[in-house]
């Protein structure tokens, strides 16, 4: 039956018991039982973006000349991001609503600025590589335009000379993940921007996980004398674009990413400016008209409770994670898919069904992703994960035990994100 609305209020006291139970059944992200979805780098954070969010929650940042406040922050917030990217000084960019907003901004700042620079034959396409993320399908949908998905090279990465081949006088964009939501493995970005720049085509990079993580993953790296991470940012002139969430590894509030562009002419091309109404000019840097004030706060605040050493420290305890996550694997018979270095590690079992210990994992309590092609389960860690790692595994290592002894098959062919 349809829920009708009541004819009397109700006293918050009973609300607040009647969500506590309505979340009873949730995830138990606080004790760290969730590898997505949520970013728990502590109490303390939690309560900055709680608080600053509150402070903001009834402000909208559609009205700049209203709240001068929130288009200071979220120019400052933005400022941030572009410096953590190694921005030219021309650079520009705005926060949006989350990562799907952002790469679609991208997509049609690309479709616009192309149509209006370039001589494009037909349906404008996008190519992509096999592991990006669905929001590019979707944007190609509601745009209008046409996009390719490229199969992947060794190391479940993207193949530049794929993708080169899929290019053709439609082309406008190329995209790249820094790193892919499946594997948590860089694309060969580096390769991209050069075949970007050969062919006159714009580059977006997906960083919305990476974005908030991999500069300060970079100095952990060279604190322990590791590998360098491969190039991804603005750093490399090929890239016009990025997209980076502050609401994963920048552990703001939901409802927060960045979009940022090479220089201010790209950026343009993202905004809505219409005035032929009675209410005169609008302009909107994003696909909504109103924005929550609590969002655009919320970041600011994190951003400068934490600094450069509190996002080294969390990035410090991630990667201790993630290693100990891939020592595990080698010493029980399981295979790390790639060569992940940040946050997200998928892991499969060549001699029995991963997917039906995952299934086994989710009725425990834990949620992991999983992902095919190979199949595996997959996690994104927190800095919180390093108190339950150990917890985790243990249930790991019975799930696999249990399906490798009795031949356990899943119970779904299908595996969903959402």
């Amino acid at each position: 039956m349809r829920k009708a609305l009541p004819e009397h209020g109700t006293d918050w006291s009973e609300l607040e018991s009647s969500l506590h139970a309505a979340g009873s059944r949730d995830v138990k992200w606080r004790e760290g039982r969730a590898a997505v979805y949520v970013f728990n780098s502590g109490e303390d954070v939690m309560q900055v973006a709680h608080d600053a969010y509150g402070l903001f929650i009834a402000e909208n940042g559609l009205g700049p000349a209203a709240f001068p406040s929130l288009k200071r922050m979220e120019q400052e917030v933005v400022d941030i991001a572009l410096s953590l990217q190694n921005a030219p000084a021309d650079a520009a960019g705005s926060m949006s609503s989350g990562g799907t907003e952002s790469i679609l901004l991208a997509m049609k700042a690309c479709r616009d600025w192309s149509l209006q620079h370039r001589t494009v034959l037909g349906m404008p396409k996008v190519v992509v590589p096999y592991s990006a993320h669905p929001a590019f399908n979707k944007g190609a949908h509601l745009l209008g335009l046409d996009i390719v998905r490229v199969p992947l090279m060794d190391g479940y990465r993207a193949d530049p000379q794929a993708m080169a081949d899929a290019v053709d006088d439609r082309t406008i964009m190329l995209v790249g993940s820094a790193p892919c939501f499946p594997y948590g493995v860089f694309d060969p970005i580096e390769a991209l921007s050069t075949l970007a720049t050969e062919r006159g085509i714009w580059l977006h990079v997906d960083a919305c996980v990476g974005g908030y993580l991999s500069p300060f993953m970079a100095k952990v790296r060279e604190e322990r004398q590791l590998p360098a991470l491969p190039a991804w940012d603005f750093s490399l002139p090929g890239v016009s674009s990025m997209s980076l969430d502050l609401h994963k590894y920048g552990y703001a509030a939901k409802g927060a990413s960045t979009v940022l562009y090479r220089d201010k002419s790209l950026h343009a091309s993202q905004i809505f400016d219409f005035a032929d109404w009675p209410c005169g000019r609008m302009s909107t840097p994003t696909f909504a008209g109103t924005r929550p004030g609590g969002a655009i706060a919320a970041a600011w605040a994190v951003l400068h409770y934490l600094g450069q050493h509190g996002y080294v420290d969390r990035a410090r305890r991630i990667d201790h994670v993630r290693e100990h996550i891939a020592d595990f694997c080698g010493q029980h018979g399981l295979v790390v898919h790639g060569d992940p270095v940040l946050s997200i590690i998928a892991f499969g079992d060549p001699s029995a069904d991963i997917l039906a210990a995952g299934e086994g994992l989710y009725q425990a309590g834990w949620f992991s992703s999983r992902v095919r092609k190979p199949d595996g389960i997959q996690v994104m860690l927190s800095p919180e994960h390093d108190k339950v790692i150990d917890a985790y595994l243990d249930e790991v290592l019975r799930q696999v035990t249990r399906v490798r002894e009795t031949g356990a098959r899943r119970a779904s062919a299908e595996v969903r994100y959402s």
